[in-house]
């Protein structure tokens, strides 16, 4: 009898809901909802780096299922040891809904889209007018990455503990999530590459236009330049080819120099371009001046390049395009590049080394003048 009796009462009790669902409905009333907390899906905080006791972005993205009305929070917590959370200003976040960056505001007074609020371990972002729908992406940028509307100056503080932390996710709407980020040491990674450095003299073939204004006369090797027999009042041009392969971060430089002015047995030379004077500074080739008694007008010999890179104003040697300095028993710098080069690329990796000579009908007769040039190739790291 009395398990008739509480059946009864049961189906009095559903009844009268039944009862009161219909007369709301009828009245136009809303009917009774129960809410229903939900997880986030896609919740993932990424950090800009997980090296203990340093400062670090965090990316930090989910999808609510729910969705946030206007007035609701989303409520960020993080686990004591990451430090630096209640110095963060609006200006230090941002906020991007659907992938659409939202206005932050420090002050909910001031009728901003969305307010940030940070004290302790917990980041609260207040919807002042703005929702967000069901399903809807939730990304919030937090440190230096935060660029949409000001520039940050603050990050958050990793712990110092090697171990893995949980940071919880609250919205108003009830629906939550939790997700963890490791804190790791950092990994130093090493590797060394073996310098590599190739220096190659080739020979240049007669007829070959060497800069905008001299052909070679004549054809010459790796080892040898011989300009044969010397017309009076006729310059004569030879060249030599060199390329460089290195995988030196600051390039190389090469210079040449000459053991002597070209020299005879019989004690005559031919002197350094101008007339005997050596210039240093690049200038544009010039007959000797052929005065009876002054034996440094009777002949003279230069040098010449083609790379346009070259410092202490001998890039000049090509911008009238036979511009010359004497040969020097000093280094001459000739060549050069400011990173690695494979060798192939004009002015990068091989360029022309010109060598000029014109005597007069006073040059002093010989068979053997003769000079040993020799080229120093430096990388530079």
């Amino acid at each position: 009898m009395n398990r008739a009796s509480n059946s009864f009462s049961l189906l009095q009790a559903t009844a009268a809901t039944l009862g009161l669902a219909m007369l709301l409905w009828s009245f136009g009333l809303p009917s009774l909802r129960f809410a229903e907390a939900a997880n986030v899906t896609s919740f993932s905080d990424t950090l800009s780096d997980s090296a203990p006791s340093v400062v670090a972005n965090h990316t930090i993205q989910f999808v609510t299922p729910t969705g946030l009305a206007a007035g609701e929070i989303i409520s960020l917590t993080f686990p004591a040891g990451f430090t630096g959370i209640g110095a963060l200003t609006a200006e230090d976040l941002d906020l991007k809904v659907n992938g659409v960056d939202q206005d932050l505001d420090d002050n909910p007074a001031s009728g901003a889209i969305w307010n940030v609020t940070a004290a302790g371990q917990v980041i609260d972002i207040e919807s002042g007018t703005d929702t967000v729908g069901p399903g809807e992406t939730v990304i919030i940028e937090i440190g230096l990455n935060a660029s949409y509307a000001s520039t940050s100056d603050s990050q958050i503080t990793n712990p110092a503990g090697l171990t893995s932390y949980e940071i919880g996710l609250t919205l108003s709407n009830s629906d939550t999530g939790k997700t963890r980020v490791a804190i790791v040491d950092s990994v130093t990674v090493t590797a060394s590459v073996d310098t590599l450095f190739t220096f190659t003299v080739n020979g240049v073939a007669a007829g070959t236009l060497v800069n905008t204004a001299d052909s070679t006369g004549g054809d010459t090797t790796a080892t040898a330049i011989p300009f044969g027999v010397l017309d009076a009042d006729t310059a004569s041009t030879a060249a030599q080819n060199i390329e460089v392969s290195t995988n030196a971060a600051n390039g190389f430089v090469v210079t040449v120099e000459t053991d002597h002015q070209l020299l005879s047995a019989n004690g005559a030379d031919i002197d350094g371009f101008r007339n005997g004077s050596y210039d240093a500074s690049p200038v544009a080739w010039e007959s000797p001046g052929a005065t009876p008694g002054q034996e440094n007008e009777y002949g003279h010999w230069g040098i010449s390049s083609n790379d346009t890179t070259l410092t202490g104003g001998l890039s000049d040697f090509f911008s009238g395009g036979d511009n010359f300095v004497s040969a020097s028993t000093t280094p001459v710098e000739v060549f050069r590049h400011d990173g690695p080069t494979d060798g192939t690329v004009a002015g990068e990796g091989n360029a022309d080394i010109i060598y000029m000579v014109e005597t007069t009908a006073l040059q002093e007769a010989a068979e053997d003048y003769t000079a040993t040039l020799t080229y120093v190739a430096t990388p530079v790291f």
